[in-house]
C-alpha cells in the first residue's frame, strides 16, 4: 500500500468518526427508560436479590483476570480492567437497579470500549496514534456518563457503546493486520451484537423458559465475547512470522 493510499484511508476513517459524531446532534435526547431497571427474574437466593443477574457477572472476573496477567500496551491491560471491573460493577447494579447505581455499571463497559477502540487504531493503523488516543478516548466515556447523569441524555454514551463495534470493522476492511487473530475480534463482535438480542426479549424468553431470564443469558454472551478477547491476545503471533511457520 503507498502513502497516499494509506493517507486516503486514514482520511476515510476520520471522515467516518466525524459523520457519526455529528449526527448525534441530529438526534431528539435519548432519556434514561426506567423499565430498563425492571428485570424480569428478580428471584433472590442466599440473600441476594436479583441472584442470577448478578453472578451472571462471575465469568467476567475470570477473564478480566487472565488477561490482565499478560504483558501488553497499556490499552490492552485497560480493556482486560474494564472486563474485570465488569465482575463488580453490574453485579452492584443488578443489587439495588437504579440510575445512580447504573453509572457504576457502565463505567468499567465505557472505559473497555473506549480501550478497544484505541488498541485496534494502534494495531492496524498507527502504534503512535493509538497510544496517543488512549487517553483522550478514556476521558470522552466517562464524560459521556457524566452527559448523561447531568442531563438524562444517552446519545453521547449510545456513540461511546457502539462506534468502537462499527469502526473495528471499518479498519479491518480498511488496514492490513500486524498480527494473526482478526477472526477473533469478529467473534466477539458478532455475540456482542448478539447479547443484544435477548436483553430485548428479557421477560418473553423468562417466560418461555422459567429457569433463566434474556438478561442473564445477554450477561453470558457478552462473556464469551469477552473470552474470545483474552483468546486474541493469547494466541496471536506477527503476521510475518505466521506466514513462515
Amino acid at each position: 500500500m503507498t502513502v497516499s493510499q494509506w493517507n486516503a484511508r486514514v482520511w476515510v476513517l476520520l471522515g467516518v468518526t466525524a459523520a457519526s459524531l455529528a449526527a448525534l446532534l441530529f438526534l431528539p435526547p435519548i432519556p434514561q427508560d426506567q423499565a430498563y431497571h425492571h428485570y424480569a427474574d428478580q428471584r433472590a437466593w442466599l440473600g441476594i436479590p436479583n441472584f442470577w443477574n448478578v453472578v451472571s457477572n462471575i465469568p467476567f472476573l475470570l477473564v478480566g483476570a487472565a488477561g490482565l496477567r499478560l504483558s501488553g500496551p497499556p490499552s490492552m491491560r485497560i480493556i482486560f480492567l474494564g472486563i474485570f471491573l465488569v465482575g463488580f460493577s453490574p453485579a452492584y447494579y443488578h443489587w439495588t437497579p437504579s440510575d445512580a447505581t447504573l453509572i457504576w455499571d457502565r463505567l468499567p463497559m465505557t472505559l473497555g470500549f473506549m480501550a478497544i477502540l484505541a488498541n485496534i487504531i494502534e494495531e492496524r493503523v498507527s502504534e503512535k496514534a493509538g497510544a496517543l488516543l488512549l487517553w483522550p478516548l478514556l476521558v470522552l466515556g466517562i464524560a459521556s456518563l457524566i452527559v448523561w447523569r447531568f442531563t438524562d441524555d444517552l446519545r453521547l454514551y449510545g456513540w461511546v457503546q457502539f462506534f468502537p463495534m462499527m469502526a473495528l470493522l471499518l479498519i479491518f476492511v480498511l488496514f492490513p493486520a500486524k498480527h494473526t487473530g482478526t477472526v477473533n475480534w469478529l467473534i466477539a463482535a458478532a455475540l456482542y451484537a448478539a447479547a443484544k438480542l435477548p436483553e430485548l426479549y428479557d421477560a418473553s424468553i423468562f417466560s418461555a423458559v422459567h429457569a433463566v431470564s434474556g438478561h442473564t443469558i445477554k450477561h453470558l454472551l457478552a462473556a464469551v465475547a469477552c473470552f474470545f478477547i483474552l483468546r486474541n491476545f493469547q494466541t496471536r503471533q506477527p503476521v510475518s512470522a505466521a506466514t513462515h511457520n
